[in-house]
């Protein structure tokens, strides 16, 4: 059986006798700003995405049995405590679109399934490295050879970008 890690935000509530926001309730996930998350988990985030290269891609996996790519996203950014949807398109909409020549480890990516096509989000990665303005390294579920690092400018994945977003 296949989990989800999608989070689910409720809102705190109150205590009867003290009048003060109870616990309960409350996401065990934090919010950061754009520094934090740069300086404290970026590069948590990478080491432990890189932990899962060879695992295996399946459609709907969440685990080291098998991921896809938006179940990676959403396991590494779940261990470290920070909330991440479930679903690419989804993710695509968490944090800010930053361009092409800002983009820095932990920002992630996003892909269409055709190349030069507009169409829906389907794909991701997270960035983990950027050594040059013709090679930024993200990992990501392929669907043929399960958790790699690819380039964002080789002629598969150029032609299918969409964008960069910094998550917070």
């Amino acid at each position: 059986m296949l989990t989800s890690c999608e989070i689910f935000r409720t809102t705190p509530t109150t205590s009867t006798t003290t009048g003060r926001p109870t616990t309960a309730g409350r996401s065990k996930y934090k919010t950061v700003d754009t520094q934090t998350y740069q300086r404290q988990y970026a590069g948590e985030i990478i080491r432990i995405a890189r932990t899962y290269t060879g695992t295996p891609y399946r459609s709907g996996g969440n685990t080291r049995d098998g991921i896809d790519c938006s179940g990676l996203l959403c396991s590494v950014f779940t261990t470290v405590g920070l909330e991440m949807p479930r679903i690419s398109w989804q993710q695509s909409e968490v944090g800010y679109e930053v361009d092409v020549n800002q983009i820095r480890p932990g920002d992630l990516l996003f892909f269409v399934p055709e190349h030069s096509k507009a169409g829906y989000v389907s794909h991701a990665g997270i960035v983990t490295e950027v050594k040059g303005k013709l090679e930024i390294r993200f990992i990501h579920a392929s669907s043929s050879r399960g958790v790699r690092e690819d380039n964002l400018f080789s002629n598969y994945f150029k032609g299918r970008f969409v964008k960069a977003v910094r998550p917070f």
